[in-house]
């Protein structure tokens, strides 16, 4: 971008953008509050935020790409696991992935004016990993809701990346797959870290590509295979970075 662009997309994002993604944000909130109660795991209840997750896409010139649409089974429920490159990966899995979903997050989410009040009347589940307890009783709480389609996604290296590159990935996401035999969703989002690395509030226009891999059955890996499983899952993610 020409630095006469960049100087006015600043201004752009600070004056129109940002002010009118607040207010977008906070009637997404409401509106979720609202309907989640009404329409439990339901997709109109998910409307909102779905638009909510574009709009921060379409007011910042972000262009996303969905890749792999083909392998979902609508009827199926998955262990969903992304890398985390960037505060866009929520905006744009809320966007574009088109099924039913619980999001595992931080505990410390749920102190967001409205937006926390939002996730948990949504049904979304919020883990604290520095309790051993509470953390157990959060897994529990996500695999209840792992039935007739719906999934849950989890970020597995439990931090947004530093430098674009991935982390070594957590336990969590697969032990509850391996548990209930369900299958580990692989999901590449690649461009996420251009547009907004953690150490900027300053979004850069571009393209984010999401791309979903095939299915992994973790029945295949058996009782002792989850150090497997979590290597095989890191590969397949970071093979299309």
């Amino acid at each position: 971008m020409k630095q006469g662009l960049k100087i006015l997309f600043f201004f752009y994002q600070w004056l129109i953008a940002f002010p009118l993604l607040l207010v977008l944000t906070i009637v997404t909130a409401l509106a979720t509050i609202l309907l989640s109660p009404l329409f439990p795991n339901k997709r109109f209840s998910y409307f909102p935020a779905r638009w909510w997750g574009k709009a921060f896409c379409y007011l910042l010139f972000i262009k996303v790409k969905l890749i792999g649409l083909e392998k979902l089974n609508a009827q199926q429920s998955y262990v969903i696991v992304c890398n985390h490159q960037s505060i866009y990966d929520v905006f744009v899995v809320y966007g574009w992935l088109p099924m039913i979903f619980k999001w595992l997050m931080k505990a410390e989410l749920r102190k967001i004016p409205l937006v926390g009040k939002a996730c948990a009347d949504a049904g979304h589940i919020f883990i604290d990993r520095s309790n051993a307890v509470t953390a157990k009783h959060s897994i529990e709480q996500a695999e209840k809701q792992l039935k007739n389609g719906n999934s849950v996604v989890i970020f597995p290296e439990g931090t947004r990346t530093h430098n674009g590159e991935m982390c070594k990935f957590k336990r969590g996401a697969f032990l509850i797959a391996t548990d209930l035999h369900l299958p580990i969703l692989p999901v590449t989002l690649r461009g996420c870290y251009e547009r907004l690395p953690r150490n900027t509030v300053n979004v850069v226009p571009g393209i984010i590509e999401i791309i979903i891999h095939q299915p992994i059955d973790v029945n295949s890996y058996g009782a002792d295979g989850t150090p497997k499983l979590i290597q095989d899952s890191w590969n397949i993610i970071n093979s299309a970075l």
